[in-house]
């Protein structure tokens, strides 16, 4: 997305409901595409949609940020895609 001022990528994430839902990301220093594909990951989905850099977002993913940029949060075990996080 050359328009934001922060690198981010837009991503379609398959929470497992037959939809994938659109979601924008300022992760694009800390991933490359090919470490996301097939990535297992912890969004927040029960958010009204967002216009960010007027591209609507459905979720946001979770990570944690430091110095050395994001790491995205994500299950130690496999779990179905679309596992509620309590």
């Amino acid at each position: 997305m050359p328009q934001a001022r922060k690198p981010m990528y837009r991503m379609k994430i398959d929470f497992g409901d037959g939809t994938p839902r659109q979601c924008v990301a300022g992760i694009k220093a800390s991933y490359t595409k090919e470490q996301l594909l097939g990535k297992i990951v912890v969004a927040v989905v029960n958010l009204p949609p967002k216009a960010v850099v007027g591209v609507v977002s459905e979720c946001m993913l979770l990570a944690a940020v430091d110095n050395g940029g994001a790491s995205l949060l994500s299950p130690d075990k496999e779990l179905p895609l679309g596992t509620k996080v309590g």
